[in-house]
């Protein structure tokens, strides 16, 4: 699902107008970036929560030339699926 797929399911399941959904979907977006970039938690009970991960700095090699090289430290966005949408997808034998 891409995310015009997902204003029109969303659409289909609310009242509201295809132009709303949009703004809605494009607000939250904006606001989780918003809220990682000043490295804070977007926190949303049930279904999960956006974080941002500081990785150490480590030594890798280049699998072209077998060369050991540093890999700098950095910060990149995750995301960690709560209990609820852990459940949704848990395949039951």
């Amino acid at each position: 699902m891409n995310k015009k797929e997902l204003i029109q399911a969303i659409g289909e399941k609310s009242s509201l107008t295809q132009k709303d959904v949009t703004n809605i979907v494009e607000c939250f977006m904006e606001t989780v970036v918003e809220q990682l970039a000043k490295h804070e938690n977007v926190k949303l009970t049930g279904f999960g929560s956006f974080e941002v991960a500081t990785r150490a700095a480590r030594m890798g090699r280049n699998p072209k030339t077998g060369e050991i090289i540093e890999i700098p430290a950095s910060i990149a966005p995750k995301f960690k699926p709560g209990k609820v949408l852990k459940d949704a997808v848990l395949v039951k034998k």
